[in-house]
């Protein structure tokens, strides 16, 4: 079992380029089943101390593998 909190530590790789997407910052729920439906993602990029970027919601469908260390998923 993982907390919403392990998994905001967790790099978050497309196993379509290799790159880091960023960190899980949110997650849509099914309200009537209780569900995770997707995880969301700040995207972001370094800009002097400012980031900017935008979110990413993965579909719960498209994550492969939940790692020690990494969450692996599979998104164009």
């Amino acid at each position: 079992m993982y907390k919403v909190t392990d998994l905001t530590k967790r790099d978050i790789v497309n196993i379509k380029d290799g790159s880091k997407l960023g960190a899980v910052t949110d997650m849509h729920f099914d309200l009537n089943t209780g569900r995770i439906t997707a995880l969301v993602v700040a995207q972001s990029r370094k800009m002097g101390l400012l980031r900017a970027g935008k979110d990413i919601v993965i579909p719960w469908d498209r994550i492969v593998k939940f790692g020690v260390h990494t969450v692996l998923v599979d998104i164009d």
